[in-house]
């Protein structure tokens, strides 16, 4: 059965040399409201309330409100690097289990749980410099484009809470092949993918950006 494992947040942010990041996620013993798009009061988009976001311009936002990473995916690292790998520490909001993340379709969507709450995947997780200072592993960009799992985000179709435990239901999935995989590998250097992306809709502005410029 595909569920969450934990849904994982970070209270404070952590200082990483001149970069301030929310990437410090740890497992939440409580369940956790998830806001949709909408007004922002207090500068508070959609995403995971209570959970910090500090680059606001690469992190966050309508299109990575919720991002998940999968628990035998941790594993594969905890095995390749020699080193353990808790709940959160990809800085993932939802670890999951019993789903291969990295062969979802863009723009299926998900029932999480039993309170509503109904997520749409958008986009893989591109590594970053940040995420390179929290692991402190030599060549880490490299090495995890090359693996292919980058996890998913998700944009948030209807709100609700989340906790630990909630099982994921598929409400429907559409009608093309672009995975998280292929647009993972398009957007770290296989350019000849990108006119293919263009069948998915739900991919974030910004790729569709990408996706002009290259086709």
């Amino acid at each position: 059965m595909a569920s969450v494992l934990t849904v994982n947040k970070a209270a404070e942010p952590i200082d990483l040399g001149r970069r301030r990041s929310g990437i410090d996620k740890r497992p939440s013993s409580e369940p956790l409201e998830v806001r949709a798009p909408g007004p922002r009061k207090g500068g508070l988009g959609s995403g995971i309330v209570g959970d910090s976001v500090c680059d606001s311009k690469h992190h966050g936002g309508d299109d990575q409100a919720v991002y998940a990473y999968a628990r035998e995916d941790l594993d594969h690292w905890e095995g390749r690097l020699g080193r353990d790998l808790t709940n959160g520490m990809f800085g993932e909001n939802m670890t999951t289990g019993g789903v291969d993340l990295t062969n979802l379709l863009i723009g299926e969507r998900w029932a999480v749980g039993d309170d509503g709450l109904v997520l749409e995947v958008t986009s893989p997780r591109t590594p970053c410099q940040t995420f390179v200072k929290w692991l402190q592993i030599p060549g880490w960009i490299k090495t995890f484009t090359a693996a292919g799992q980058p996890g998913a985000y998700f944009r948030v179709i209807e709100p609700g809470t989340i906790r630990a435990g909630d099982e994921i239901q598929v409400l429907s999935r559409p009608d093309h092949e672009v995975t998280i995989s292929m647009v993972f590998r398009a957007l770290m250097g296989e350019s000849a993918l990108m006119p293919t992306l263009a069948a998915a809709e739900a991919l974030p502005a910004r790729i569709k950006t990408q996706i002009a410029r290259r086709s």
